[in-house]
C-alpha cells in the first residue's frame, strides 16, 4: 500500500482534490521544523462539496448489510498492521510522537477498531410491552446521517479513528476536519486507509482548513446531525454553542487539570513509577495527563526525591531516536505559554526542583514542589512535561483539590486501602478515576469522556452506540383501540 501520494490533498467524494482556499498549510516537523507538506486549504465551497457527497452517500451506507461494514472497517486493522512501519514513521516526524508513544497510538487505535467492526451486528432494536391494550411497541435504531468530525493533533490517528470508524461501522457518513499541525496521521491517511478497504465513495470525506477560515462553518453547516470535536475547552465551548443554535448534537471530549493524588499508606515506588508514566508520555501532551501531584504531607519529601531522581533520567530529544522518551512540543507558542505559567508560580513561591533546559520545541523535565492549587502552573492545564508537586493534610483537603477546578476528565489515587479509595474516588467529580494507577487509561469498551468543562457524552463501547445512532418508536394497533368519549 502506498502512504506517500495524495496525503497532502483534500478528500472529496472518493477524489483526491487540491483545496480551493488561498491560504497555504505548511505541515512541520515539530521537532527540526522540516516542511513535510504545503497543503493548499479547504474553502467554504469544499465543505459544502463534501458535506453535499456525504448527504448523497448516507442512505446506501445506512441501509448497506451490517458484515458489509463490519469487513470494511475490519480491514482498515489489517492494513494497519501491514503498514505499521509506515505509520509509525508518519507519528513521529508529523506529531513529534516519540516510538514508544506511537506505538501505544496504534496499539488502542487497534483496539478501537476492532471493537468497532462488532458494532454492526451488537446495533439493535427493542421490541417493548404497551400500556395499550392489543398495542405492540416497536424501537428502531437507525444511523444518525452525516457527522462532522473535528480532530486534534495529540494522538491524530486514534482521537480521529475512534470517531470515524464507529462512525463508519454504524451507518454513518463522516466529514472529517483534522488538526492543521497534522493533517495526515488525523486525516489522509486515514481516507487511505478507507479507501484502499474498498468503502465506497463519499463515506468519508476530509477537508483540511484552518479553523479561523472553514472552522465555524464546518460546525453550522445545515448537513451534519452531530459534530464530534475533541480538543481544548475553550474551542469546545464554542462548538457547543454553535451546534445548540442548530439543534445538533455533540460529542465533546475537551481538556483536564487531573490530579494524581497519593495517600500516607500508598506503595510509593509504585506511585512515583505510576505518574512519571501519567505525567511524560507524549511530553504530557495527552488531555489525561497528570496536571497536579497532590502529596499527602507525611510521605512528600520521599516521594518527591525519588520522582525527581527517575525524572533525571528520562531522555529528551530528537523522537525519531528509540531511546528518547521526551520528544518535542507541537509548537513553541506552546513553550511560551508554559514557561509564562512557570516564571508566574515560581515568583509566587513555588521551587523548582529539576530545570530542564529548553530547546526550541524540546522542553526536558521540569519539577516544581510546595506549588499552591491557585498558582498559574496548577490552575492551568499544562499540556507539556513540567510534573507540579501540591502537599496537602487530610483527605477533606485532598479532596478539596481534587474538585477545585471546572474539568473533570481523569484522576488517579494511590492507597493501599483499596475500599477507602473507592469511597473516595467516587466523591471525585470526574468522569474517569483510577486507583493505584495513572491517569493516562483508555480502554475500547468501557465509557470514556468528562464532566464539567471536560466535556460532553461518552466514547468507546456499547456506550459510544447512544451517542452515533438515534431511535425511533414504532408502535402498532393490532385490535381496535377504544376512543370513547371522541367515539
Amino acid at each position: 500500500m502506498d502512504l506517500t501520494n495524495n496525503l497532502d490533498k483534500q478528500y472529496i467524494d472518493g477524489k483526491w482534490l487540491v483545496g480551493n482556499h488561498e491560504d497555504i498549510i505548511e505541515n512541520n516537523n515539530p521537532f527540526n521544523q522540516e516542511v513535510l507538506q504545503k497543503i493548499q486549504g479547504a474553502s467554504t465551497d469544499d465543505v459544502d462539496t463534501a458535506y453535499q457527497a456525504a448527504a448523497q452517500a448516507a442512505s446506501s451506507w445506512a441501509n448497506s448489510l451490517p458484515q458489509r461494514r463490519s469487513e470494511v472497517v475490519s480491514k482498515v486493522g489489517r492494513l494497519i498492521s501491514e503498514n505499521k512501519k509506515a505509520i509509525i514513521e508518519w507519528l513521529i516526524k508529523e506529531a513529534g510522537s516519540t516510538h514508544v508513544k506511537a506505538e501505544v497510538e496504534i496499539q488502542i487505535c487497534q483496539a478501537i477498531i476492532k471493537e468497532a467492526a462488532s458494532f454492526p451486528s451488537r446495533s439493535h432494536g427493542y421490541i417493548m410491552n404497551s400500556t395499550i391494550p392489543g398495542k405492540e411497541n416497536r424501537v428502531y435504531r437507525r444511523p444518525l446521517g452525516v457527522m462532522g468530525i473535528i480532530s486534534p493533533w495529540n494522538f491524530p490517528l486514534h482521537l480521529s479513528m475512534r470517531s470515524v470508524a464507529t462512525s463508519i461501522a454504524l451507518g454513518n457518513t463522516i466529514v472529517l476536519k483534522p488538526a492543521s499541525q497534522t493533517p495526515v496521521t488525523g486525516a489522509t491517511l486515514i481516507a487511505r486507509l478507507f479507501e484502499e478497504a474498498g468503502l465506497p465513495k463519499g463515506v468519508l470525506n476530509v477537508v483540511i482548513g484552518k479553523g479561523s477560515e472553514i472552522g465555524d462553518y464546518f460546525v453550522t453547516h445545515k448537513t451534519p446531525q452531530l459534530i464530534s470535536f475533541t480538543g481544548s475547552t475553550p474551542v469546545g465551548k464554542n462548538i457547543g454553542k454553535l451546534a445548540g443554535e442548530a439543534l445538533k448534537k455533540v460529542a465533546l471530549e475537551l481538556g483536564g487539570n487531573n490530579v494524581f493524588i497519593v495517600m500516607s499508606d500508598a506503595n510509593i515506588d509504585q506511585a512515583v513509577d505510576a505518574a512519571l508514566f501519567g505525567k511524560f508520555m507524549h511530553q504530557g501532551q495527552i488531555c489525561m495527563s497528570i496536571n497536579r501531584i497532590v502529596l499527602q504531607e507525611d510521605i512528600a519529601d520521599e516521594f518527591v526525591e525519588k520522582f525527581v531522581n527517575k525524572a533525571k533520567t528520562l531522555k529528551a530529544g530528537d523522537p525519531s531516536d528509540k531511546k528518547v522518551t521526551i520528544g518535542p512540543l507541537i509548537d513553541v507558542d506552546q513553550v511560551g505559554r508554559i514557561k509564562e505559567d512557570i516564571d508566574k508560580s515560581v515568583k509566587a513561591g513555588a521551587k523548582i526542583l529539576l530545570d530542564g533546559k529548553i530547546e526550541g520545541t524540546l522542553m526536558h523535565p521540569i519539577v516544581i514542589d510546595h506549588v499552591t492549587d491557585d498558582m498559574p502552573i496548577a490552575a492551568n492545564e499544562i499540556f507539556g512535561p513540567v510534573a507540579v508537586m501540591i502537599r496537602f493534610k487530610n483527605e477533606e483537603e485532598a479532596l478539596k483539590i481534587a474538585n477545585s477546578k471546572d474539568f473533570g476528565l481523569s484522576g488517579a489515587l494511590h492507597t493501599r486501602d483499596i475500599e477507602k479509595g473507592v469511597a473516595f474516588a467516587r466523591k471525585v467529580e470526574t468522569g474517569m478515576i483510577h486507583i493505584n494507577d495513572q491517569t493516562v487509561n483508555d480502554e475500547p469498551n468501557v465509557p470514556f469522556g468528562g464532566e464539567k468543562g471536560s466535556g460532553i457524552g461518552r466514547f468507546n463501547g456499547e456506550f459510544i452506540l447512544e451517542e452515533f445512532t438515534r431511535l425511533q418508536w414504532v408502535s402498532i394497533q393490532h385490535e381496535a383501540r377504544d376512543y370513547k368519549p371522541f367515539a
